[in-house]
C-alpha cells in the first residue's frame, strides 16, 4: 500500500505561487545593497570576497530578514572572520544601513537596534567623497530655495568677531606637529583607518642608511693606509725612479646586505600589513634587500615588494603567500632558509632582521639549532617583537625564550618611534660583532621570565 502525502492547500499554494514582479525587484535591490555593503567592508580592511557574498545570499533564504537582530547576526556571521574587527564591522553596519541615506538621522529606535559602542565614524576616501557630494547637493538646493536678499546680507559684527577668534586659536603648524607626535607614539594595534593611511605616508618619507662593510678591493685615496705601488712607479719615472711622490690606496666600503624575515601568522595579524609597508619602504630605499615571510612555510617576496605602489605590492604578497594568518613554525621556516637561501643572501656581512612575536607551534630543539646556525652565518641578528613595547612584557612563550640567547639586538616594533629607533640602530652597525655567549644569555632570559611585574 502506497502512502500518499496529505494535501496541505496552504503549503501547495505557497510553493506553487510564482513570485510577483515587485518581489523580484525588491530582491534585486537587496542583493545590490548587500554587494555595496561588502565593497564598503572591503575598503575599510575587512576581508570580504565573492565566496562570502554567495554564502550570505544563500543564508538569507533561511532567516527572517524582517527581524533586525536576525539580519544583523546573519551579516556578521557570514562576512566577519576576525574577532578584533567586530567594532569596525558594527560601525560600518550602523553607517550603511541607518545613516548613509539619512545623514541627518541621529538615532533610531533603540528597541530594534543592537547595542553598539559609541565611537567616531571613519570612512574610506571613496565613501567620504560620495557623502560630501550628497551633502553639497543638498546645500545647493537649500541655497537656491533661500531668499536672495538674505544671501546678500553682510555678516554681523559679532559673527566677524567670532570668526576672528576662531582664526587666532593658535599656530596650525604646531597642532600638526603634536598630532604627528601622538601618531608616532601610538601603538599600531590601536590605529584607525585614517591613521593607518597617515602612517603609510610617514613610512614612505623615512630614509634608511645601513652600516658600511669593507670589501676586498682598494681604491685610490689622497690619504690612505696602503701605498699604491703602480701609481708610485709611474709618477716617479720623471725623477729618475727616485721615490719622491707617494700615492695611497684605501679599502672600498659598500652598504651591507639586509635580509628581512617577517612573521605573517594569525598572532601577527594586527601588525603584519603595516609591517609589510615598512618592509616595502626599506626595500625601495636600500640596495641588496631580500624579503621573506613565513607562517608554517617560508616564502620569498623580494620581487613582489619591488613594485613602486605599496598597495599593489602588498596585494601581490597576499596572493603569493598560501599560509597568511595561519599557524606559526619558526624553527621549520628558519631551517628551510638556512638550507636553501642562506648561501645566496647571507654573504658579504649581511644583517638579518626577524620580525615576530615569538609564538611558535614547532619543536624548541629545531628552533634552537636553526637560530644558532643563523647567528653564526650573519654579521648581526636583530629581532623585532611588537609585544616588546608593552612595559610589563616578559618572554614567557617557548619560542621567544628559545630564540633570545641567539639574538644580538632585541627591539620593539609596535609604533613609528620604534621603527625610527631601528633606523638609528641599522645606521650605527660597524665592523665589530657583539659578544655572543649563549649560556650567559640563557641565564639572563630565565631571570627575566621570573621577574615580577
Amino acid at each position: 500500500m502506497q502512502i500518499e502525502p496529505q494535501n496541505n492547500g496552504t503549503q501547495q499554494a505557497a510553493i506553487a505561487a510564482p513570485l510577483r514582479p515587485i518581489d523580484l525587484e525588491r530582491g534585486e535591490k537587496l542583493l545590490y545593497r548587500l554587494t555595496e555593503f561588502g565593497r564598503l567592508l572591503w575598503e575599510v580592511g575587512i576581508q570580504v570576497g565573492p565566496r562570502q557574498m554567495i554564502d550570505l545570499a544563500e543564508t538569507l533564504n533561511l532567516v527572517d530578514i524582517t527581524r533586525p537582530d536576525d539580519f544583523y547576526n546573519t551579516l556578521k556571521c557570514s562576512l566577519l572572520t576576525r574577532h578584533e574587527q567586530e567594532p569596525l564591522f558594527e560601525q560600518m553596519y550602523q553607517y550603511f544601513w541607518f545613516v548613509r541615506d539619512n545623514p541627518n538621522q541621529k538615532k533610531s529606535d533603540k528597541g530594534q537596534q543592537v547595542k553598539r559602542e559609541q565611537r567616531q565614524l571613519r570612512l574610506p576616501p571613496s565613501e567620504r567623497k560620495r557623502l560630501a557630494e550628497h551633502m553639497n547637493a543638498k546645500e545647493q538646493h537649500k541655497d537656491m530655495a533661500r531668499d536672495p536678499r538674505q544671501s546678500e546680507r553682510k555678516p554681523s559684527t559679532s559673527a566677524r568677531d567670532r570668526n576672528k577668534d576662531d582664526n587666532d586659536l593658535g599656530d596650525p603648524q604646531s597642532g600638526a606637529y603634536s598630532a604627528i607626535e601622538r601618531l608616532r607614539q601610538k601603538d599600531f594595534e590601536n590605529y584607525s583607518w585614517e591613521e593607518v593611511q597617515e602612517a603609510k605616508r610617514l613610512m614612505a618619507e623615512m630614509r634608511w642608511n645601513l652600516g658600511m662593510r669593507p670589501t676586498r678591493r682598494k681604491a685610490p685615496r689622497r690619504r690612505g693606509s696602503y701605498p699604491d705601488m703602480r701609481r708610485i712607479v709611474r709618477r716617479n719615472l720623471k725623477y729618475g725612479a727616485e721615490l719622491i711622490e707617494l700615492t695611497w690606496r684605501e679599502t672600498k666600503r659598500k652598504p651591507r646586505p639586509l635580509v628581512i624575515i617577517c612573521d605573517i601568522s594569525g598572532s601577527m595579524s594586527l601588525y603584519s600589513r603595516l609591517l609589510l609597508h615598512f618592509i616595502h619602504t626599506i626595500s625601495n630605499g636600500l640596495q641588496n634587500v631580500e624579503a621573506f615571510v613565513f607562517g608554517t612555510r617560508l616564502t620569498r617576496v623580494t620581487r613582489q615588494l619591488k613594485r613602486r605602489d605599496v598597495d599593489e605590492a602588498v596585494h601581490d604578497v597576499s596572493k603569493q603567500v598560501q599560509d597568511w594568518s595561519g599557524g606559526t613554525r619558526i624553527g621549520d621556516a628558519l631551517h628551510y632558509f638556512n638550507h636553501h637561501w642562506s648561501r645566496r643572501v647571507l654573504g658579504r656581512g649581511a644583517v638579518v632582521l626577524v620580525i615576530s612575536d615569538g609564538w611558535d607551534r614547532g619543536e624548541a630543539d629545531t628552533l634552537r639549532a636553526e637560530m644558532d646556525r643563523l647567528q653564526h652565518s650573519c654579521h648581526r641578528l636583530i629581532w623585532l617583537n611588537p609585544l616588546l613595547g608593552s612595559p610589563d612584557y616578559r618572554p614567557l612563550t617557548i619560542g621567544m625564550k628559545t630564540a633570545l640567547p641567539y639574538i644580538d639586538n632585541f627591539l620593539p616594533s609596535h609604533n613609528l618611534d620604534s621603527l625610527i629607533s631601528l633606523g638609528n640602530t641599522l645606521s650605527s652597525i660597524d665592523d665589530s660583532r657583539p659578544l655572543r655567549d649563549a649560556y650567559s644569555r640563557r641565564k639572563a632570559v630565565e631571570a627575566w621570565t621570573r621577574r615580577k611585574i
